[in-house]
């Protein structure tokens, strides 16, 4: 069954929390359309002048991190599950905008743009898949959903800011249409919730936004697993498996994506820890997924072409 969702009253949320009721409830199997707006809650596009003043719609307020929609409930999900999310589509709309420097944070201290703001506003066409700024900058387009996750298991409001096992606000740019996103369910009917929507950014987010967009549509297919146990966000993308860490520094986060994905090769492929390690050091690439939401985040990458496996079938799809 396809069910929609559309910002409202009823939708929309600035907090993740385990307390927060589900606005709609699905089984397994299902698919939810979501219409989405950016992650300041914009009212419309914004031409530039402090980011502060920027129009947004009646539902903000001021403790509100991104403008999530959900909770969604998935019938029959239990904490300690894996929840699969399939990415169909998305799409963005025709406006975002990108806000560097202006605000104290660590990143903006090292690039000395603390007391400096500039916003670029971007003129996005989903047909070309090209989006535009002010200055006549262009830039190919790469939509995806930064904020994809379920809440801590504690009581009480949880910022959106930064990224957990159970997703959030993982601003990973591999995680486009046609992937599939594995995350350990912390709570009883999985409350999923998406939002803060890019139409492109690079590894890293360096500067703290992306071209933070509204999407016109984003299509995700749930279903739920016992048989593909993870501790952290894993990703099948068309041509790669990704695993993701968290952590208060990158070295943190890479081993914790290291340690997830030496756990999926074993898995995948039969592998001993000792024979996982040593192919991971040839065909494994480490990112960083970002550097700016409190706590960090990287990814390891293992490409469908990065070796020849002995059981290649098993390579391409989930099992």
């Amino acid at each position: 069954m396809r069910h929609t969702l559309t910002p409202g009253d009823d939708t929309l949320h600035g907090h993740f929390s385990p307390d927060l009721p589900p606005v709609l409830t699905i089984d397994p199997g299902d698919s939810v359309t979501y219409r989405t707006l950016d992650c300041w809650w914009s009212a419309g596009p914004y031409p530039g002048g402090p980011n502060r003043e920027r129009p947004r719609v009646a539902q903000h307020r001021p403790d509100h991190g991104h403008a999530l929609i959900g909770p969604v409930a998935v019938r029959g999900a239990r904490a300690g599950q894996t929840l699969a999310v399939r990415i169909d589509t998305v799409v963005p709309g025709n406006w975002g905008t990108t806000v560097a420097g202006g605000w104290p944070s660590g990143f903006n201290k090292h690039y000395g743009v603390q007391e400096h703001q500039v916003v670029h506003a971007w003129t996005l066409d989903p047909v070309s898949m090209t989006g535009r700024n002010q200055h006549g900058h262009t830039v190919p387009l790469r939509p995806f959903m930064g904020v994809l996750g379920m809440p801590p298991a504690e009581p009480g409001l949880h910022s959106t800011t930064p990224p957990r096992p159970w997703g959030g606000n993982l601003d990973c740019r591999d995680l486009t249409a046609g992937s599939t996103l594995l995350l350990p369910i912390p709570v009883d009917d999985a409350l999923f919730s998406v939002g803060d929507g890019h139409a492109a950014q690079g590894d890293g987010e360096v500067g703290g936004t992306a071209i933070e967009c509204q999407m016109d549509e984003v299509t995700l297919t749930f279903d739920v697993r016992d048989d593909f146990p993870v501790t952290g966000p894993v990703a099948r993308t068309p041509d790669a498996w990704l695993t993701l860490g968290v952590g208060t520094s990158l070295d943190d986060a890479t081993f914790t994506a290291l340690d997830s994905m030496l756990t999926l090769m074993q898995r995948l492929h039969g592998l001993s820890r000792a024979d996982a390690v040593a192919l991971a050091s040839i065909a494994v690439d480490v990112r960083v997924t970002q550097i700016v939401n409190q706590t960090v985040g990287a990814h390891a990458v293992l490409r469908d072409d990065a070796l020849r496996w002995p059981d290649a079938d098993s390579v391409g799809g989930l099992r």
